[in-house]
């Protein structure tokens, strides 16, 4: 496979998740940012400047993304345990909620593609995102 048929091949599969992303995202009146936010929060509970850092967002566009999250009952702020001065960011029971069944939604609308996998492909193919998600720059 040469290295344009692997682009290809990589941007033809984002394409299909994010317009998988983008349309359950828009029955749920959220951005594909917005998505972003609750699948990383799904599982840690990061400063804040580390959140903006991970999404690429600028402080004061995070804190505004944020605001309406928090407004929506879905995010919360708190003060980090180990150090009194930094700020938390972290999943309420309702976005936590949320966060699963769009989860659960991503996982059922994608089935199709990824039932076409036996279970050692799957694996396999897992390990391959893996290893080009977490290549060094």
């Amino acid at each position: 496979m040469t290295s344009d048929a692997l682009v290809d091949a990589l941007v033809r599969n984002t394409f299909q998740v994010v317009g998988v992303l983008t349309r359950i995202g828009a029955e749920r009146d959220l951005s594909l940012t917005q998505l972003r936010v609750l699948g990383i929060l799904r599982d840690r509970r990061p400063r804040m400047t580390e959140l903006a850092a991970f999404l690429g967002l600028d402080k004061s566009t995070l804190s505004g993304l944020i605001d309406r999250a928090e407004r929506r009952g879905l995010v919360a702020r708190g003060k980090n345990p180990q150090d009194r001065r930094v700020v938390d960011v972290f999943l309420t029971h309702a976005g936590l909620e949320l966060a699963e069944q769009v989860y659960g939604e991503v996982r059922r609308a994608l089935a199709p593609a990824t039932s076409r996998l036996d279970p050692q492909e799957r694996d396999q193919l897992v390990q391959l995102l893996h290893a080009v998600l977490h290549s060094p720059d």
